[in-house]
């Protein structure tokens, strides 16, 4: 056992870490069998910023995941040259969509076909609607059409969906038709024509039904009468899209009722310039992702972010490029989201739709500038420099942000604090975990390295003088399992319900740590390494989920120190804002079930009567949920019952119980 410092802004205990995961209290043996509960020994409130969310431009966590946009490369990003559609094939050896999930590919050349007239079919750079080019169209007839064709879309029947293409007439009276096809050679579904096509560039809508599901239709457009088009820009949703996003992921999003999100990255974040993402979205460039695979649209930008926090009702902390973005550009996006519509910024945000200033108060200034990796990474003697002129350059634009600094616990972590300290409110530490056949080993690793980073911080406040009199707490924003087949697009790895053990044993070790931890974001949020999977029709919550929803939403703030001395269980417990119920979350990481004695010390505990409360167990930990079959692991209400002071824990469990006390 290690001893160890708890902080909270009323009070110092010392307590014993145990390595079952569980505070001894003081005077104690951290060995004693069984769970015991000091009521009245609180330390640091919970933060409710531990249960964020972080989304990041990065495979399908938000096109493919969160955004509701059906088809790829809308904006011809790539040349349609004829060429047959390319994909980077999965790794390892996913199941396929019939199974119920769609197979890892990344487009790497363009996904539409030509139709008709190979030579009918060219790239302009002329006069272009956005990007580098504009695909060009010339007319045949309705009896031998030309035009291009992208397949691969799933509908679902007796679903609408809602389109637009944004074209203009070059030469003739060309006429278009827009298709809605069973495949790319077969029979038309549904069509749209339009006749009267202006010279300049104008959008144009339409809306289809399905009549039944179909895992590979078509959307085609075609030229059926002589003359000549410029295509600038197409677009195809499901007509249940709220303001663009996914309405079955946003529904889920809801429910996981995170406080705050994290975005644009992660890595993303240090070749992203955020002007792309502003203005007309159709007009919005597109350009290759500057950190991973595949192509960035430019559909979600700042707007949006903002928007989708409103809608989930979730605060945002949004991140700032330091690595090739400049000082200038970072404190303009804090004046663009923050001025009043009097200003500069403030007039052209209006002009892009939003005239009041977004209430946004968290800034992360820069993403793992400490890595090699990193887009302008550079030593951290010159980052401390760099980071100091952002901070100072946002704080100018909006003294009351809070800022969050760039940290890697070690010599960065230390750096930054001795040298920036005065440039930031809080500092970030990321931490993923790989993978273990023991149950308990496996879930060990997130409380382990939780608990180090605490610590870690809790001696750069005892041994360096330049943090005397200052707060500056963790802020987590990265932190997950990290491991296995991309089954859903880059980085889209499955969870187990070993994951969900692991993941509520990390929520254990944020209360436990409660006066270092200030925030901390689950990375991702949607398929990659996220907490949601969806296919191209289905939204699920992977089993990760599971915990971050239950202890969100039934958890207490007001944590009390606990003791653990039984093998292979962890134990927090805290009282809720009104001091009424005592919530206890016990995590059995035991292959079988097992019988817990409870003490709770310094309190009045009703235990005779049934207690409520919640339970995710499952007898395998590598069962998961799949979109074919999403209820595997489920949070389920569960009555627990004291007799003669013991307690009974399902194998393999997560409980949380409500006990009524008194003091």
């Amino acid at each position: 056992m290690k001893q160890l410092m708890v902080f909270s802004a009323a009070m110092a205990v010392l307590v014993l870490a145990t390595p079952t995961g569980g505070l001894a209290l003081d005077g104690m043996s951290a060995d004693e069998t069984g769970i015991s509960i000091d009521v009245s020994s609180e330390t640091a409130p919970i933060s409710p910023y531990i249960y964020g969310q972080f989304i990041e431009h990065l495979g399908r966590c938000i096109y493919g995941g969160i955004w509701a946009e059906m088809l790829e490369d809308r904006k011809f990003y790539y040349p349609v040259d004829g060429t047959e559609p390319a994909w980077r094939p999965a790794e390892g050896n996913p199941p396929t969509e019939e199974n119920g999930e769609l197979p890892f590919k990344i487009l790497v050349a363009s996904p539409w076909k030509i139709v008709g007239d190979r030579q009918a079919v060219s790239m302009t750079r002329e006069n272009v609607w956005t990007g580098e080019h504009d695909v060009l169209l010339s007319g045949g007839s309705a009896e031998a059409p030309n035009g291009i064709c992208q397949e691969g879309l799933a509908l679902v029947a007796g679903k609408s969906y809602l389109g637009r293409v944004v074209i203009k007439k070059l030469e003739g009276n060309p006429v278009l038709r827009i298709s809605l096809r069973d495949s790319v050679q077969g029979s038309i579904i549904q069509q749209s024509v339009f006749e009267k096509l202006t010279p300049d560039f104008s959008s144009y809508e339409f809306e289809f039904n399905a009549d039944g599901d179909n895992s590979n239709a078509a959307l085609a457009l075609e030229i059926i009468a002589p003359g000549k088009v410029q295509i600038g820009a197409v677009s195809l949703m499901p007509s249940d899209n709220v303001e663009g996003f996914r309405a079955d992921t946003l529904a889920l999003l809801r429910e996981l009722n995170a406080p705050v999100y994290r975005w644009p990255g992660g890595n993303f974040v240090s070749g992203y310039d955020w002007r792309d993402g502003i203005g007309e979205r159709d007009k919005r460039p597109p350009r290759k992702n500057p950190a991973w695979t595949g192509v960035e649209p430019n559909d979600v930008g700042i707007h949006e972010f903002l928007r989708f926090c409103e809608l989930v009702n979730a605060e945002p902390y949004v991140a700032i490029n330091t690595g090739l973005g400049s000082v200038e550009s970072g404190a303009s996006l804090v004046r663009y989201v923050t001025s009043p519509p009097d200003t500069p910024e403030g007039a052209e945000r209006a002009r892009n739709g939003r005239k009041e200033p977004w209430p946004v108060k968290w800034w992360c200034v820069g993403n793992e500038m400490y890595g090699d990796w990193q887009l302008g990474h550079v030593p951290l003697e010159e980052y401390q420099k760099r980071h100091n002129a952002f901070a100072e350059a946002i704080r100018a634009a909006q003294p009351d942000a809070i800022l969050v600094g760039v940290g890697a616990v070690g010599n960065w972590s230390e750096g930054m604090l001795k040298h920036c300290g005065n440039h930031m409110d809080h500092i970030s530490e990321h931490t993923y975990w790989g993978d273990k056949k023991d149950v308990w080993e496996y879930t060990q690793q997130a409380v382990e390295a939780i608990d180090n980073i605490a610590n870690a911080h809790r001696k750069y406040r005892m041994d360096l003088p330049e943090l005397a009199g200052k707060d500056i707490r963790i802020v987590l924003d990265e932190w997950n399992y990290w491991h296995g087949p991309h089954y859903y697009g880059e980085l889209g790895v499955r969870y187990f319900h070993k994951d969900a053990l692991g993941a509520a044993r990390a929520l254990h070790a944020l209360h436990r740590n409660s006066d270092m931890y200030v925030m901390a974001n689950y990375a991702q949020t949607v398929n990659v390494i996220g907490a949601i999977k969806t296919t191209r029709t289905k939204a699920i919550f992977d089993a990760t989920a599971l915990p971050l929803k239950l202890y969100r939403e039934h958890f207490g703030n007001r944590p009390v120190l606990v003791s653990c001395g039984i093998p292979k269980v962890d134990a927090s417990a805290a009282l809720t804002e009104d001091g009424k119920t005592l919530t206890l979350g016990i995590v059995n990481c035991n292959a079988e079930s097992i019988t817990v004695p409870i003490n709770i010390r310094n309190g009045k505990a009703s235990l005779a009567e049934p207690l409520k409360g919640w339970l995710i167990q499952q007898d395998d930990p590598m069962a998961a949920n799949v979109p074919s079959k999403p209820d595997n692991i489920t949070i389920r209400e569960q009555a627990f019952t004291v007799e003669s002071g013991n307690l009974a824990l399902p194998a393999l469990s997560i409980s949380l119980i409500h006990i009524p006390v008194t003091r």
